[in-house]
């Protein structure tokens, strides 16, 4: 099969919940977005589960992208912060989608997967995602960097990125508060970053009431999602 006849499953594995399309070699939209709760607990067997009611609302695909919310390396879960890190640590979760779904299977980091989406490949772009917790991911000149988990990085003495600007956290302490600390935080990264472009995503990226910088976009989710057609389009062009 040439790779411009794939059909590509892409899901996004969120904190709320898990989204799906198909989408065919350019990324566009075969099929109509879908998405289903996150189960809770979040264990790997229920999560799977649901991808698999995803999967079957789409009867045709031919490989599959998956971006997960924690630090993946060659498919292997590593930490899953919003959904249970005890419950994921080691967990081969693209193996085992793999079988279960019966495609060629690649899980990346769901920041990761929407960076390699919006990037137009040119500098340093930076993606951010706002959502159950705070993602990231840079591309530079179009190539995916190796996965930084600046979300565990700490950002003042008792808390990091996922404890201070976190969903959990926006609800404590009131949108107000919560924007006073995401300039902050804009700040930190145009200084430690150096980016040519900032784009952010996620569920409270609309919650954002100051203005951004000319190089700082906000995309929405269903952008982010296209980047399982350029995932295969990596791998299959080494």
């Amino acid at each position: 099969m040439s790779a411009t006849d794939l059909k590509i499953l892409s899901i996004d594995i969120g904190g709320s919940n898990i989204k799906g399309t198909v989408l065919n070699h350019k990324g566009d939209f075969l099929q109509n977005y879908q998405k289903l709760p996150t189960p809770v607990p979040s264990s790997p067997l229920k999560v799977m589960n649901v991808i698999q009611l995803l999967a079957n609302r789409f009867p045709k695909y031919d490989r599959v992208s998956v971006g997960f919310p924690g630090f993946v390396k060659d498919g292997v879960v590593k930490t899953a912060p919003n959904l249970g890190t005890s419950l994921w640590t080691n967990y081969h979760l693209e193996k085992h989608l793999q079988t279960k779904l019966g495609k060629p299977t690649i899980v990346i980091n769901d920041a990761d997967l929407q960076g390699l989406s919006i990037s137009k490949g040119q500098g340093t772009e930076m993606m951010i995602t706002l959502g159950t917790g705070f993602g990231s991911a840079i591309v530079h000149n179009g190539v995916l960097v190796p996965h930084l988990e600046i979300a565990h990085h700490p950002v003042t003495n008792k808390k990091d990125y996922d404890e201070y600007i976190g969903e959990a956290e926006f609800k404590r302490i009131g949108k107000k508060k919560w924007n006073k600390r995401m300039k902050r935080v804009i700040e930190i990264l145009k200084t430690v970053v150096n980016y040519d472009k900032l784009y952010i995503s996620g569920g409270n990226a609309d919650k954002l009431d100051f203005k951004l910088d000319k190089n700082i976009i906000v995309v929405g989710n269903r952008d982010g999602i296209k980047g399982g057609a350029k995932l295969w389009e990596h791998h299959i062009n080494g």
